[in-house]
């Protein structure tokens, strides 16, 4: 699953895959290391920071859910319904038209790109999926951003269409709703599909 360290405090966050909890392990006395067990969804798997590094957001992909994790107080923040199968890789951060700071994941069952609010001070939307994009296809394992960027990339390179798991779809994050150019990245690398 993932292990990731506190912004505040001497503490690993640490997924446990199957059994859907969180521990937060304070290592601020390595011979008296205390646990905090945190429950949460099954089959945890990777996840990432949102904007303001309060809050880990971690795919229990089996559960088709996203758990936050609150890492100032040590506790379930939310545990968030989304499309089949997340698989965030990090996640994208990035600042949305209308809701707001935001978490992306993509899917590896759908096409789905499923954005989650993370502005704690925005109580009706906080930590809920606030809007769906279509990508290319099924089989994304990563999306990413930049905050200089208006850009988000999203690949699919486990999507069974060579034309889709070769490329990447690309998005202008202050017009998602305009859909997305694709990147033909093996077309140009001269890459041929090898059946693999």
């Amino acid at each position: 699953a993932s292990i990731v360290a506190s912004h505040f405090k001497p503490e690993f966050v640490v997924n446990i895959k199957e059994t859907g909890k969180t521990l937060m392990v304070d290592y601020s006395d390595v011979d008296a290391l205390k646990v905090t067990e945190i429950g949460s969804a099954p089959f945890l798997h990777d996840g990432g920071w949102d904007a303001s590094k309060r809050y880990f957001l971690v795919a229990a992909n089996n559960s088709n859910k996203i758990a936050v994790i609150d890492a100032k107080l040590g506790k379930l923040a939310a545990l968030t319904e989304v499309s089949r199968i997340p698989h965030p890789g990090r996640g994208a951060n990035f600042v949305h038209p209308q809701f707001g700071r935001v978490w992306a994941t993509g899917h590896l069952g759908d096409e789905t790109i499923s954005l989650i609010a993370t502005d704690d001070r925005r109580k009706a939307t906080a930590f809920k999926q606030v809007a769906q994009i279509k990508g290319q296809g099924g089989g994304n394992l990563f999306i990413k951003t930049h905050p200089k960027s208006n850009n988000l990339w999203v690949d699919t390179p486990l999507n069974p269409d060579p034309k889709i798991s070769q490329s990447v779809a690309v998005f202008d994050i202050r017009n998602l709703g305009a859909g997305y150019k694709v990147l033909p990245i093996a077309e140009w690398a001269g890459l041929r599909d090898d059946g693999a």
